[in-house]
């Protein structure tokens, strides 16, 4: 490696002649010596910190060595946390369900008895209501129930309200009817 010409068309004596940085010793970094390296690993070689599997079938050629195109990586089993048992960490497990709102099933119930006596559904809707109000000021759960409650309820209220309109009009009809006929 030589150094271009100084500026100025004259030559140093001190470049041409000084050599370029010496080649580092590989042995050698920063004035200690280098502890030997490792080989590279083989990611195909078997695993002798791999648990043994009790049930695996009987090898008949576990004493052989195997032939070099049908080496197999060993890997270890993945470890699991038994079924039906919470993991044994702090902090962690199944997540608890919030409480149900009592209100909540009650205007359930006194909708779906709407179906047969109707008187309860409109209360069931107006309960349905009150506990969605104390279920978004408390945090406890049966959301869903209310909304069912509030949703059949004023359904089955319709209903109601269509049913005594129809009476109504039947009454009003037959009184209508009966006063034309009796005038002749």
């Amino acid at each position: 490696m030589t150094n271009p010409p100084p500026p100025g068309n004259w030559t140093d004596p001190t470049w041409s002649a000084q050599p370029s940085s010496p080649v580092p010793d590989p042995t050698v970094v920063a004035g200690q010596p280098v502890p030997p390296q490792p080989g590279p690993v083989d990611p195909y070689a078997p695993n002798p910190y791999a648990p043994v599997d009790p049930y695996a079938p009987v090898d008949p050629y576990a004493g052989a060595q195997p032939p070099a195109t049908q080496a197999m990586p060993s890997y270890a089993p993945a470890a699991y946390p038994q079924p039906g048992y919470p993991p044994q960490y702090p902090g962690y497990g199944y997540p608890q369900q919030p409480k149900t709102n009592g209100l909540a099933i009650a205007a359930f119930v006194l909708a779906l008895i709407g179906f047969t006596s109707c008187i309860t559904a409109p209360i069931g809707a107006i309960l349905g209501h009150v506990a969605q109000k104390q279920i978004r000021l408390s945090g406890e759960g049966g959301a869903g129930m209310a909304k069912a409650a509030i949703i059949v309820g004023w359904i089955l209220t319709g209903f109601l309200v269509l049913v005594i309109l129809f009476y109504v009009a039947a009454i009003v009809y037959a009184i209508a009817t009966n006063n034309d006929s009796s005038s002749y």
